[in-house]
């Protein structure tokens, strides 16, 4: 099945998401105290053009070096690019900025 595909159905999910049992190499999240909760500011985040354009171009299911040429960069800058998004979105990995994007409906 083709990545776009699967970020689609993510992102049309309105479903809670079934507990998932214990996976081998996956690390929980430290749970917050409600008062850091509380305390934390909202930050909201934007991208530009050209960040959403990357991230509609990983949402196609191509590879990097291909997603690189149809942006004309070279897959070390595209990499780059990808890492320096999923940081300020707060994400892990690329499919889930496409994900954030797709909710959003900004791709």
């Amino acid at each position: 099945m083709e990545q776009a595909t699967l970020v689609r159905r993510t992102a049309e999910d309105q479903e809670a998401p079934a507990p998932r049992e214990h996976r081998e190499n996956v690390v929980p999240l430290q749970a917050r105290t409600s008062e850091t909760a509380l305390s934390s500011t909202y930050t909201p985040v934007e991208l530009n053009r050209e960040e959403l354009e990357l991230l509609a171009e990983i949402a196609t299911g191509v590879t990097t070096e291909v997603a690189a040429r149809h942006l004309e960069l070279s897959a070390r800058t595209l990499r780059r690019r990808i890492r320096n998004i999923c940081d300020v979105l707060g994400v892990n990995t690329p499919i889930e900025a496409v994900v954030w994007a797709a909710r959003r409906q900004l791709i």
